[in-house]
């Protein structure tokens, strides 16, 4: 099947020769069933999809894919990370995982493919799932674990057990993954910074190279969101959610975890590479509904509803919506914004050679402000955000946003 770059709606088309040609080393594949829908997720997924309906799924991503081995189109898809989200990926049955993966390694160049990551939701994990998946090249899982204490996946409505995560991750590693990140939620109304601490402890125990651990956040629509307006609960206090940064960051640094960005922690060398691209401003492609690309300062975000995306592909045409072309000033505000996110910070020289232009020239008076205030440090190579910036890190964000 061939897709037409052009699309019907004005605010929606992509002019392919504007694309340039250049190599596009991340690709994130959105899987979006689920068989529960978690009461704090925003991201698109859908639930009691038949195996058939899945079947069909991947012929479409494949369909997808097609249009990006184009030469015409300018970008290449040469990925160095490539990265299986939802939604749950492992729900798809084990002949369409296989289908998917044999798919897409004989339609792009995965010669210099070094991180393939796959989510997987613990209550689902299988041995022989986990064996396909090494066998064909994936080389890191992330489970999505939350919380250790039945009350809080409850609470979260996850729907599974604490033991399934020390059970999946033997299992993954008896498959060979010694790459394995663990998710872990805090911040949960009525949580205190012993339970947090339980949580932390378990995941530590279990002896994982990566942990991301994350502040709840009540997103719009969400039932989280609808309880928390309802009255059902009340959102932890923002002083005892610091403190669980805090703690985390300290506790994860003294093991040999250290914080490489606000939300992750790895042993050196197992750093997200996939995450990274984002981070530090690189080209990006996705397939599947509601999948985020960026090629060269344009972006745009595929179709966040399966009959929808499936209607576009069907058609011949990119799923595409949202689409922008972000102005020069545009780009390096948000590249300042992503790369303060790292503990590095925004390195000058990284900066400038992704955009062309200095930063501290660019940036100066914000900078001037934030540092001042001390909630930034200026080094000879970077700028960073000091412990007190971190607490306040989407304000100063802000800053380099704004014109």
């Amino acid at each position: 099947m061939t897709l037409n770059l052009a699309i019907s709606s004005p605010n929606t088309a992509i002019i392919s020769p504007r694309f340039a040609p250049v190599s596009v080393k991340a690709l994130y594949v959105h899987i979006p069933f689920c068989f529960h829908k978690c009461h704090y997720c925003d991201f698109y997924s859908i639930t009691r999809q038949t195996p058939q309906r899945m079947e069909e799924f991947i012929d479409r991503i494949l369909a997808e894919a097609d249009f990006w081995t184009d030469g015409r189109r300018g970008p290449v898809v040469e990925p160095a990370t490539i990265f299986f989200g939802g939604g749950t990926p492992s729900l798809l049955p084990q002949n369409a995982m296989r289908r998917l993966i044999v798919g897409l390694r004989n339609r792009f160049d995965l010669s210099q493919t070094t991180e393939w990551t796959v989510e997987i939701n613990p209550a689902t994990a299988d041995a022989g799932y986990c064996q396909m998946l090494r066998e064909l090249g994936v080389n890191r899982l992330s489970f999505g674990a939350q919380s250790f204490r039945a009350d809080e996946l409850a609470l979260l409505e996850r729907h599974h057990d604490p033991a399934d995560v020390p059970r999946s991750l033997e299992i993954a590693r008896c498959a060979g993954f010694d790459r394995l990140n663990l998710d872990l939620i805090f911040a949960l109304p009525g949580q205190s910074l012993a339970d947090w601490s339980l949580s932390l402890e378990t995941a530590i125990a279990l002896g994982t190279t990566h942990l991301s651990c994350y502040g709840l956040t009540y997103e719009p629509n969400t039932a989280m969101a609808v309880r928390l307006r309802l009255g059902q609960f009340s959102a932890a206090a923002e002083e005892l959610e610091l403190e669980m940064l805090h703690h985390t960051r300290d506790r994860l640094a003294a093991i040999g975890r250290p914080a490489y960005e606000v939300s992750n922690f790895a042993v050196l060398g197992d750093e997200c590479r996939h995450n990274l691209n984002y981070w530090t401003g690189g080209d990006y492609l996705a397939l599947g509904p509601s999948g985020a690309s960026h090629i060269q300062g344009w972006r745009w975000k595929n179709r966040p509803h399966l009959r929808e995306w499936e209607n576009a592909i069907d058609g011949g045409n990119l799923p595409a919506v949202d689409v922008e072309s972000l102005t020069p000033r545009q780009r390096a505000g948000e590249l300042a914004m992503l790369m303060l996110r790292l503990e590095n910070g925004l390195n000058f020289a990284a900066f400038t050679d992704r955009l062309g232009s200095d930063p501290l020239e660019l940036f100066a008076e914000p900078i001037d402000k934030l540092a001042k205030l001390k909630l930034v440090e200026v080094t000879p190579i970077s700028l960073r955000l000091t412990r007190a910036g971190l607490d306040v890190a989407d304000a100063v964000a802000g800053e380099f946003l704004s014109d």
